[in-house]
């Protein structure tokens, strides 16, 4: 039944999902899906947690052999390609927190930090830096993904192009942290 809701949100767009709208979609009648949710945000949350796991998937495997730059690439070009596959359920995934630490959202998040900071590794960032490098790399990705998937680049020069700018823009920041802190370790 999640799959069908975060599949329905993808079509309709999360704002638009409806318990009722769900029932229809999978003939039954709306009083029946309160066996398996307790309601319209406890099944955003979960769309929420299959959104992130499906992310963690997606950019996990996209970044299997991969170091340095090719790895920012396939990661980046890999969780592009998910919201803008699944616009419904990644915005689902926006503003909604884990209840505790064995919440399935919190163990999806945590993968798909994980494959992001597999990434920030082969860049050797400081671990005192690492969360910072992380919040840089979500603000690029989601930022470019979610204008794309509302249409927010209406002017002509080509999308692609812009995206694979972008890349090369954070693989340059990137290094230049790199060198930045080993500028001003102590010695």
């Amino acid at each position: 039944m999640v799959a069908a809701g975060a599949a329905l949100a993808d079509e309709v767009g999360l704002a638009n999902l409806t318990m009722g709208l769900l029932a229809e979609r999978l003939g039954v009648r709306t009083p029946s899906l309160y066996k398996h949710v307790d309601g319209q945000e406890d099944l955003n949350r979960r769309i929420a947690a299959l959104a992130l796991s499906e992310a963690a998937d997606a950019v996990g495997g996209a970044i299997q052999g991969y170091a340095g730059r090719d790895a920012l690439a396939a990661a980046a070009r890999a969780f592009r390609a998910f919201v803008l596959e699944h616009p419904g359920r990644y915005a689902a995934t926006i503003g909604v927190e884990p209840s505790g630490p064995d919440d399935p959202l919190a163990t999806a998040g945590q993968r798909l930090l994980g494959a992001f900071t597999a990434v920030l590794r082969g860049y050797e960032i400081k671990e005192s830096d690492m969360d910072h490098a992380l919040r840089m790399l979500r603000s690029l990705s989601h930022g470019f993904a979610t204008l794309q998937a509302a249409n927010g680049f209406q002017w002509s020069t080509g999308i692609d192009e812009s995206f694979e700018w972008l890349v090369a823009f954070a693989d340059q920041g990137l290094r230049a942290m790199k060198t930045l802190s080993s500028s001003t370790a102590s010695p």
